[in-house]
């Protein structure tokens, strides 16, 4: 049984917010630095790992955030994600903000962890400073376990929210991007031979030159990468994005908003 968390980084206090659930047989946490929060508490919650079980979030607290102090942010943000995964290539994850409108506070930036793989860290996402993401979903890699015809293809879609007016701005996309995301660890079943890491590890999307958001990734983000998020439209026309992966790679589309569609 494993436990995820969710931290944010409170930049007024110099501390850290922790959020946890569990999933059983791996460790997944979320990381997320806030700007203008004002207080933390402290909390987790309990695994039914056994008391003699190695845990190695503390070494990775030190390395990602230089120990800095851990508190409870369940307050802030939300994961949600399969108790049980079909396919442990490709598990969703969910991470929602608590935060209301009228709040000041904003989130500026979401780190997720899966500290049972072999590169922990399976995402970095910058938020756009306007775009008021309030929800991001993805797919994720939580084992150490070929789409290579469809490298760089892109496709971009929105999606209506029934809850909310035509003049509120709300918006819901996805991204898309055809990669394999190679972890470096599968076999080719071919040669014997491990098939060498290759994977998109950076992400920028802007509605027309406004930034929307920003990912770093590593390679516990599965094949064909695939993000969907809310945020705020700024009333933009255009909405593009730009991918690039560990060989060096760009891949760059534009689309309009109200043509766009998978």
């Amino acid at each position: 049984m494993g436990i995820v968390r969710a931290m944010a980084y409170i930049e007024s206090a110099a501390s850290i917010i922790e959020r946890g659930a569990t999933m059983p047989g791996t460790l997944l946490r979320l990381l997320c630095i806030a700007g203008l929060l004002s207080a933390a508490t402290g909390a987790r919650l309990a695994s039914a790992a056994t008391p003699d079980a190695y845990d190695p979030w503390p070494g990775l607290v030190q390395d990602i955030f230089n120990n800095r102090p851990m508190n409870d942010g369940g307050d802030v943000i939300g994961i949600e994600m399969p108790y049980r995964a079909e396919d442990a290539a490709i598990v969703p994850v969910t991470l929602r903000t608590k935060l209301a409108p009228t709040d000041e506070r904003r989130v500026l930036s979401i780190t997720l962890v899966i500290d049972q793989n072999p590169a922990p860290m399976a995402a970095k996402f910058e938020l756009g400073k306007d775009a008021r993401i309030s929800e991001i979903s993805t797919r994720v890699r939580v084992n150490p376990d070929e789409a290579r015809n469809r490298i760089g293809q892109m496709r971009y879609r929105q999606f209506g929210r029934p809850e909310q007016g035509p003049t509120s701005g709300g918006r819901e996309a996805q991204i898309m991007i055809g990669h394999p995301n190679n972890s470096g660890l599968q076999m080719d079943q071919v040669t014997q031979l491990y098939i060498p890491a290759f994977f998109i590890n950076e992400l920028h999307l802007w509605q027309d030159d406004s930034p929307v958001l920003s990912m770093e990734g590593g390679i516990s983000i599965s094949e064909d990468p695939n993000i969907r998020f809310t945020y705020v439209s700024s009333g933009a026309k255009r909405f593009r994005a730009e991918a690039k992966d560990t060989q060096g790679h760009v891949f760059q589309h534009e689309w309009n908003v109200d043509d766009s569609g998978i």
